[in-house]
């Protein structure tokens, strides 16, 4: 558990002139920029109103690196620390009420344990740095709601005897006194919902391969089943919100392709007869927006990040804060009970990692608080276009487009392939690794192949135990796609990515090496196999017995399917020059995935190169490790595909 040792000097030297962020150094427009300017962490991280819109307290680093939270009377311009140590950061924060503030705080200048950095207990604090109390251990953040007592809602793991994660117990916690009350669950519950009196009413349970709603007609009443459906059918019922007026909100199907959002009525079991948000093209998944009264607003994604405003107030101070700020997406945020003019916004773009800024409804001020990343210049970035382009079987897939500063033909190309798989891999907006590749000179596409998730149902079920097949092809076709556009040299592809991305990367050398001329592969799958009997991973029973086989396949009824795609059996193939790159203590891949392959590779490819991160888990979480680890991107691309 890391300790808390309060800095006694105030340092606050990051914020000077009111409230606007210190810069770094620009980096002159004929250098290359630095790898840590791409791959530091943020410098301003989160801003966040008070529920009455009179104080701003800001997650943000200090010159030395170490992250604070400091707040701000809007009206005074008095900033204080309201949490502030010499040896952790803080690393989330959530007003309680206008006087109270939770946190959590993790070193993030030392290694991780295999479970990621450890974090710090809840802690609550006043908004001067007063009544400083470490809270609850075992639970992490749920909600606060309506924000007008000293009580929040967290969440508290349930493992089996095995430390398989099995239900999310719910606790209401007293932020002053550290007094807990327990809520009672229906079944291995996996989500929660809370109703506008701040009580819990909706519950989602998992059990087997059923996933079942539950809900309350009020808080002293039984839990009653109203939903139940397959996992991963279409039929599912994902609960999104409660609003102010009592309506539930749904996302579901209702015998559609994409998800949309609706009403549901809890007494007939009935979804509203028309959605009230429906994307022709994504399913719906979004952000509610709400005071003591109403839904003001819902925010969604398509290729890019939109708001809706019911509120005719909101509407006219999004149309505002446009018209100041034309060039970058402006997330307006408010608060709860909001009883000043002031707005929060944040502004960026796909070449711009953000600004935050304080706007005011009624003079139309709008003042920078700061940067995200301040040494990144907007003008050097490249933009990131959404395209699609035909699979070989005619579905179209989606992908990212980025190329560098100022060029568009016969370039060398990255496949960069997210993990998950089963997730949207990436949105419109600054993206470091993206940005950073680049900047060297090539151009990247970030294929959201079949399987990843909000672009419909057909999409998603296209890519169930397609690992290393059709999944594979999708990534193949975007490498000949971007060649007949003229996009890409064909001689100098690369494929890259992490976790799954890693696994495609190591099949799309051995598949396709007339396409692909060398590959990275960090804390990628080697032997799928490896996922089901591997004790020491954190995969779940549960997904291994219920999730897995749909996704992925039976490790029995399909082993011959899984053998003939796991790159562990086909090293021998592999003749390109690759670069692995794996974490000591990951419990997702365990490096054993990446040492079997190594060994295998060893043989027959003199062209691979290893890094082993010994303290790192499934991704780098230390900037060093990301500095070093891109540093060796950078040389290993410029030996293969570089100009």
């Amino acid at each position: 558990m890391p300790i808390l040792r309060t800095v006694q000097k105030l340092a606050l030297g990051i914020l000077s002139a009111g409230i606007t962020c210190w810069l770094t150094a620009s980096v002159a427009a004929a250098e290359a920029i630095p790898v840590e300017a791409f791959f530091a962490n943020p410098a301003m991280d989160k801003v966040e109103l008070s529920p009455n819109g009179r104080y701003l307290a800001v997650q943000m680093a200090r010159k030395d690196g170490r992250v604070m939270l400091a707040t701000m009377d809007i009206e005074t311009r008095k900033l204080q620390a309201a949490a502030n140590f010499e040896d952790v950061d803080i690393v989330f924060f959530k007003w309680v009420n206008d006087d109270r503030l939770v946190f959590q705080a993790s070193d993030h200048q030392k290694a991780p344990t295999a479970y990621g950095f450890q974090y710090s207990k809840l802690v609550a604090v006043n908004r001067d740095g007063s009544n400083f109390r470490r809270l609850h251990g075992g639970g992490f953040f749920a909600t606060t709601r309506l924000q007008d007592s000293d009580d929040i809602f967290i969440y508290r793991p349930g493992y089996t005897i095995r430390w398989d994660f099995e239900r999310l117990d719910l606790m209401r916690l007293n932020t002053s006194t550290g007094t807990t009350r327990n809520f009672l669950r229906p079944g291995l519950t996996h989500d929660w919902l809370i109703d506008q009196n701040n009580e819990p009413r909706v519950n989602v349970t998992v059990e087997g391969s059923k996933v079942s709603l539950h809900y309350k007609d009020d808080p002293t009443a039984n839990w009653r089943k109203v939903h139940e459906a397959s996992l991963f059918s279409q039929n599912t019922l994902q609960p999104a919100f409660f609003a102010p007026d009592g309506t539930l909100y749904v996302v579901a199907r209702k015998d559609h392709d994409k998800a949309a959002l609706y009403t549901f009525d809890p007494n007939t079991g009935r979804l509203g007869a028309e959605p009230v948000i429906s994307l022709s093209e994504y399913d719906f998944s979004g952000t509610f927006f709400y005071d003591a009264k109403k839904l003001l607003g819902v925010r969604y994604t398509t290729d890019a990040s939109a708001t809706i405003w019911f509120d005719e107030r909101m509407k006219q101070i999004q149309k505002e804060v446009d018209a100041l700020l034309p060039a970058t997406t402006n997330r307006i945020t408010t608060s709860v009970r909001n009883e000043t003019p002031y707005v929060v916004v944040t502004a960026y773009s796909d070449v711009d990692p953000g600004t935050f800024y304080l706007y005011h409804a009624g003079t139309h001020a709008l003042d920078p608080i700061g940067k995200m990343y301040p040494a990144i210049d907007p003008k050097r970035m490249a933009p990131k276009d959404m395209v699609r382009y035909p699979a070989r079987d005619g579905l179209s897939i989606p992908a990212y487009l980025s190329l560098p500063k100022g060029k568009s033909k016969n370039l060398p190309l990255v496949v960069l392939v997210h993990g998950g798989p089963w997730e949207r891999g990436s949105n419109w907006g600054w993206d470091p690794e993206v940005q950073f590749l680049a900047s060297r000179g090539y151009a990247v596409i970030q294929p959201e192949f079949r399987g990843s998730t909000n672009f419909g149902f057909k999409h998603f079920k296209a890519g169930w135990k397609q690992w290393g097949q059709a999944m594979q092809d999708d990534l193949a076709d975007a490498a000949k796609w971007a060649i007949e556009k003229g996009i890409a040299d064909p001689k100098r592809i690369c494929i890259a990515g992490a976790s799954y991305g890693g696994y495609a990367t190591l099949m799309g050398l051995i598949k396709n090496p007339e396409l692909f001329k060398c590959g990275v592969d960090w804390v990628g799958v080697t032997d799928i196999d490896l996922m089901y009997t591997a004790t020491w991973s954190d995969l779940s029973e549960h997904a291994k017995t219920y999730g897995m086989p749909v996704l992925i396949g039976d490790p029995e009824k399909d082993a011959e399917q899984l053998k003939a795609n796991s790159p562990i059996h086909l090293a021998a193939q592999l003749k390109q020059p690759l670069l692995m790159a794996y974490g000591g203590i990951d419990s997702r891949v365990p490096i054993q995935h990446g040492a079997r392959m190594r060994d295998a590779l060893k043989p027959v490819n003199p062209n691979v190169e290893w890094i082993q991160y010994v303290r790192e888990g499934h991704g780098w979480k230390l900037v060093t490790t990301r500095v070093d680890f891109w540093s060796r991107v950078e040389k290993f691309l410029e030996a293969n595909i570089g100009n």
